[in-house]
């Protein structure tokens, strides 16, 4: 069992992948990592015209864009119902458009770029862990309709066989633009166009001081230092002191993966005979799904944590998936892996601007469409091609009590396993 992210092993970065032998002198825009936010700003920026720069701590695509599960689906991580309820109807309407938006984005991407990702759009199933679980399930489907118009549709737990193989669940609801993805390709491909367009990419280039200037900003790097114009923080769940201002308006959350060996074809069916990928109800929830290549995928919050040793949580994640899919019992787990998210308090994407850094985090592990779409929108926001963004105009939640170390996770993980208890 290999303690590596499953898909960059799978896919390892391009021999051919442009990245810079060293540091330019000079930028309009400076991209502070390479991850989907990051490169999908300087994709834009470098379409644009603008010289741009991306400075990546480690490797290109090395954080949580090659670490997630490659689910994606419509809604942002506070939930459609709770978005209207806080910001109105009217702003709930946009927040849910650029959700469509961002799927579409994609598929974009992959026609126009000609960027091969595995794109799969068969529907998203959500299955409830608990039988009060799917009465839940009912009154979420039942707002949805009132409220948006979308059909998303109700499994009954009579009906669930027909779609997972598993007896123990309790029902579920069909979400149609759930999909699934191979995120380092996803993350390469973005890298590849990017340069293609001008972008320098440099790795290894990680940033440990900004400095204000009177024409912009002077970044000393692993690699030099390099003079820029404007720049763009795009690190979400790796945001770290660099920019103290910026730090209390995100904190780390750790997320865990497991992959089997590829199963047969017929237990590939038995297992997802729709083709859906899957995510359950419980606070602590687990996603899972049938990877490009026929293994099972199964990951979750395990704990909020970013050092749980990566053989137990291997342990503990096979545990739950076998006892979703017994038939899984004999079959070997070949990776397990983590990978940082970053969360918000009102778990909000957070996108502005603060003391001339721009910035963009926050996505709570539905990163895998929004992150590229805000990428985007940073870089239009920056150039004046748009003049605001539904996620720029409503405020960003903070504490007093968070400016540096997540002190709080440990109690909010029992919280959120009493939930779970009780639910």
């Amino acid at each position: 069992m290999k303690t590596i992210p499953f898909w960059s092993d799978d896919y390892p970065r391009p021999n051919n992948l442009a990245v810079a032998a060293e540091l330019p002198t000079e930028t309009d825009v400076a991209v502070i990592g390479g991850g989907y936010t990051g490169l999908s700003a300087a994709h834009t920026l470098a379409k644009s015209g603008t010289s741009v720069v991306v400075l990546e701590r480690e490797t290109i695509g090395w954080g949580a864009s090659s670490r997630n599960g490659g689910i994606t689906s419509t809604g942002l991580k506070a939930g459609m119902p709770n978005i209207f309820k806080r910001y109105g109807k009217e702003y709930g309407l946009k927040f849910w458009q650029s959700t469509l938006d961002m799927l579409e984005m994609l598929k974009e991407l992959e026609a126009e770029e000609d960027i091969d990702f595995d794109w799969q759009q068969k529907g998203q199933l959500g299955v409830a862990f608990k039988p009060s679980h799917f009465e839940k399930m009912k009154s979420s489907v039942k707002w949805y309709q009132d409220n948006i118009g979308d059909d998303m549709s109700l499994v009954s737990p009579s009906e669930i066989d027909a779609a997972i193989g598993s007896d123990v669940f309790y029902g579920g609801f069909i979400d149609k633009h759930g999909a699934g993805l191979h995120p380092a390709k996803l993350v390469f491909g973005l890298a590849e166009v990017a340069a293609r367009y001008g972008a320098v990419l440099c790795e290894e280039a990680g940033v440990f001081k900004i400095e204000k200037e009177e024409d912009g900003f002077r970044l000393h790097t692993a690699k030099g230092v390099l003079k820029s114009k404007e720049i763009i923080v795009a690190t979400n769940g790796y945001t770290d002191r660099l920019a103290p201002k910026l730090q209390p308006k995100v904190f780390t959350v750790g997320s865990y993966s497991i992959v089997t060996e590829p199963l047969p074809k017929d237990l590939q069916d038995e297992i997802s005979p729709k083709g859906y990928v899957f995510y359950d109800s419980k606070w602590f929830l687990n996603y899972f799904r049938i990877t490009p290549d026929g293994r099972v995928l199964w990951g979750g919050r395990n704990d909020l944590s970013t050092n749980l040793d990566l053989t137990e949580s291997a342990n503990i994640l096979r545990s739950q998936m076998v006892r979703a899919f017994p038939q899984l019992r004999d079959t070997p787990v070949t990776h397990t892996w983590t990978g940082q998210l970053g969360l918000t308090f009102d778990l909000m994407p957070n996108v502005g601007v603060e003391d001339g850094l721009h910035y963009t985090f926050g996505y709570g592990g539905h990163g895998l469409h929004t992150a590229v779409y805000l990428g985007r929108e940073i870089a239009w926001l920056l150039t004046g091609k748009i003049k605001s963004s539904p996620f720029v105009e409503i405020p960003h939640q903070t504490y007093f009590f968070y400016r540096n170390k997540p002190w709080f996770l440990p109690f909010a993980a029992y919280f959120y396993r009493f939930k779970d208890w009780i639910s």
